[in-house]
């Protein structure tokens, strides 16, 4: 049943509620102004230390003037329950937003990004960190203003005896890897944050998702999320930059601060209308910006050209104050300025020219890219140097190129596989639960995966494999078995280097044997098949060890 009266707020309707109390749309006896009112649990009370860190952290919001922070009015205890009245903001949060379009337009990402560092900033230099930074905190009106609200709210509610493991403060899928760990938030954690709502505004989904709360944050701690571009394509490269970049694990590599990523944001919008804009009339530059915006590039160089870098000195002489009369004169005749445009010109295209890097270059480029791990490299490789070259010359670089276009295209098989898989849901009672065991099995190899675990997560794979085989219906997921131990096959040299000790175990068992320590050397092998008895990169350790075994027990002794 709703309360009719709190504080001096009548009360008119609930608004919503949740884990951290209830809304309320409140009217105040004596200005008629409505609100929204916040009524925290009556247990928190109790809490040590909680009347004053509520108090604190009402005194800090106090502080906080900025149009797209959510304003806070008042607060007070009503008969034992703590509560806090503020602007009441008409329209839908971005939760609701998402939940009805799925996922909106990097353009819309752009102009709510904006809006949200504007409101960390205002927050950040009045020294508050928001610590929850999720969609349902971020409220949209009628007219396009996102509001940020529930400044505080997390620091409210932190306890001693609130862990990872007994409900860690905050939104696990929003969550920064410092706050996972259970570090102090700062606003660089904020900045993650926000990276995590800007992948969900452009994905449709967070960054990391998982079963539990644990299994997501230890994904934000150690795992590596899909890159935005291969979840939603028309997204441009340099949107995509600036959210890894929030996205980093490490704070320090974070932007240093949420003007800079606003200016950022800014950018993204301006570099595409040029983009677009020379596309669409074939300016000069057309083809090689087709080559860059779209596939997350730069230039062969960075840097502004040579034309920018004269127009600046021209501009930065003429606006020195000691600047001589003669210089003035000179840059106002019309012959001058047309010998020096012509100049720039020439100068910009023998720069280009110059610097442009040639076709075996670009292959090296590419070929460079491929030596790392799979993922957004593999992506710039592709769009940015083979499909360019096999465009420009077909004959020549068809074949060269081949194999690693079907290295990527296998990878996106791959990566579109473990997608659905993890889009799907499994629950006990579900028709055909027996059906979906592999799924379920396959699902875990991947937690296991995303943990670092790789050497359990391809045992788990290996065994699941070869109860699919020969069942016509799991066809599918046995071909997915089959991509999962490649991808999770170590390289050659890194395979080497792991098993050197297992090598060297092997080698003292047979010292033991040729001193009668037989005893010691079966303990040797019985050790090596147990931990790699499912291990496929150790299958010749392991067989080395069987036959010893066997041996053994052939002989008796």
């Amino acid at each position: 049943m709703n309360p009719s009266q709190i504080g001096p707020y009548e009360i008119l309707s609930k608004i919503g509620s949740g884990g951290m109390g209830s809304v309320y749309l409140g009217r105040h006896d004596e200005t008629g102004d409505e609100a929204a009112i916040k009524v925290l649990p009556a247990t928190l009370a109790r809490e040590e230390g909680f009347v004053e860190r509520f108090n604190r952290e009402i005194d800090s919001m106090k502080k906080l003037n900025s149009p797209h922070i959510v304003k806070l009015f008042d607060s007070g205890v009503d008969d034992g329950t703590y509560y806090y009245s503020m602007e009441y903001v008409e329209g839908e949060t971005l939760t609701q937003l998402l939940r009805r379009e799925r996922r909106i337009s990097w353009e819309s990402a752009i102009d709510f990004g904006v809006q949200i560092c504007y409101a960390l900033k205002a927050a950040h230099d009045a020294g508050i960190i928001h610590r929850d930074l999720k969609p349902s905190n971020l409220l949209l009106t009628a007219d396009g203003t996102m509001k940020l609200t529930d400044f505080g709210v997390a620091q409210v509610f932190a306890t001693d005896r609130l862990t990872v493991t007994g409900g860690i403060v905050g939104t696990a899928e929003f969550m920064s890897p410092e706050q996972a760990e259970g570090k102090r938030a700062s606003k660089q954690s904020d900045l993650y944050s926000l990276g995590a709502v800007l992948y969900a505004m452009v994905c449709g989904r967070p960054p990391f998702t998982g079963n539990t709360a644990l299994e997501v944050l230890k994904k934000h701690q150690y795992g590596l999320f899909d890159a935005p571009r291969l979840v939603n394509p028309s997204i441009p490269s340099w949107f995509e930059d600036i959210v890894k970049q929030l996205l980093d694990k490490d704070p320090a590599k974070r932007f240093p601060d949420a003007y800079v990523v606003a200016r950022r944001l800014e950018q993204v919008r301006k570099k595409m209308q040029v983009f677009e804009s020379e596309t669409s009339t074939g300016g000069p530059n057309a083809e090689s910006e087709t080559l860059t915006a779209g596939s997350g590039g730069r230039g062969a160089h960075d840097g502004p050209g040579p034309a920018t870098l004269m127009k600046s000195l021209i501009r930065q002489e003429l606006e020195r104050p000691d600047s001589h009369p003669f210089l003035s004169n000179l840059f106002n005749s019309t012959w001058f300025l047309v010998s020096m445009l012509i100049l720039i010109v020439l100068g910009g295209f023998l720069w280009f020219r110059d610097w442009s890097p040639s076709p075996e270059e670009r292959f090296k480029l590419g070929e460079a890219l491929m030596s790392r791990p799979a993922g957004e490299d593999w992506m710039q490789a592709r769009e940015k140097y083979f499909l360019p070259l096999v465009e420009a010359d077909s004959t020549r670089w068809k074949d060269q190129v081949a194999p690693y276009l079907q290295q990527i295209e296998s990878y996106e098989q791959l990566t579109a596989l473990k997608r659905d898989l993890r889009k799907s849901r499994i629950r006990k009672g579900d028709a055909g639960e027996a059906a979906n065991e592999p799924r379920r099995l396959l699902l875990m190899a991947l937690a296991q995966q995303d943990a670092g675990e790789g050497m359990r997560a391809a045992q788990t794979v290996l065994a699941v494999k070869s109860l699919l085989a020969g069942d016509p219906e799991q066809a599918k997921l046995y071909d997915l078995c089959d991509r999962l131990l490649v991808e999770l096959r170590p390289p050659e040299k890194e395979s080497e280097e792991r098993y050197a000790w297992v090598k060297a175990a092997l080698a003292r068992a047979d010292k033991q044997v040729a001193a009668g320590k037989v005893t010691e050397a079966e303990s040797i092998w019985q050790s090596i098949t147990q931990l790699y008895g499912q291990d496929p990169a150790a299958r010749k350790f392991v067989k080395q060890a069987q036959d010893a075994l066997a041996q053994k027990a052939k002989s008796g002794s």
